[in-house]
């Protein structure tokens, strides 16, 4: 079962998008913040990440570009999620070290497609 590392700070998005994970077969665990997810991402070794781009202190811009930049973490994929489909982000968020990059709100069907291409058809182990 892969195991996911969902960042969002909004509460409610992170409850949501979690449980319909998890009813997909995944494993999840959950940051609120980039620091903590840069943490969790080094002790629980997820096999993907969901990051929120817009986050209180530690943004995922910048989560991304630690994460990628330590030797433990940086072949993890990283999709951005953000809400601010600006002119620009997406290719910010390549620059960050971001392998992809959805908006929100979240077209679930396409998360899925853009999930399974870095972790392969489901029942991945």
């Amino acid at each position: 079962m892969p195991k996911i590392l969902l960042v969002e700070d909004n509460e409610m998005n992170r409850d949501m998008l979690s449980r319909r994970l998890l009813k997909q077969g995944f494993e999840m665990v959950l940051a609120a913040d980039g620091e903590q997810a840069v943490d969790l991402a080094r002790s629980e070794a997820p096999d993907l990440i969901l990051m929120d781009i817009s986050l209180p202190g530690l943004d995922g811009w910048e989560a991304t570009r630690l994460l990628k930049a330590l030797p433990e973490t940086r072949a993890i994929p990283i999709i951005a999620l953000t809400a601010h489909a600006m002119a620009g982000d997406r290719e910010k968020s390549l620059a960050a070290g971001c392998n992809d990059y959805d908006t929100k709100p979240i077209d679930f069907r396409r998360l899925l497609e853009k999930m399974h291409g870095f972790l392969g058809p489901p029942g991945y182990k």
